[in-house]
């Protein structure tokens, strides 16, 4: 059973900022999805277990933006 699990991501401004965090996420152990909103700064993350949000913080920070927390 898949496992969804929503985040605010702060500083995304364009089409390349959501495709950085759409690639670093996605390379999370476990993590079977990622869409990402840009006007809303939604993350929306889809995993067949849960992942440990310090997990998806950590691929958010090294795309080079901020987990601004769970929505």
């Amino acid at each position: 059973m898949a496992i969804t699990a929503t985040y605010t991501v702060k500083g995304m401004t364009c089409g390349h900022c959501v495709s950085s965090v759409k690639e670093e996420v996605g390379e999370v152990a476990g993590v079977t999805s990622v869409e990402v909103e840009l006007e809303s700064g939604l993350l929306t993350v889809s995993s067949d277990e849960p992942v440990d949000q310090a997990r998806i913080a950590a691929a958010v920070e090294e795309a080079g933006y901020e987990l601004a927390g769970r929505s």
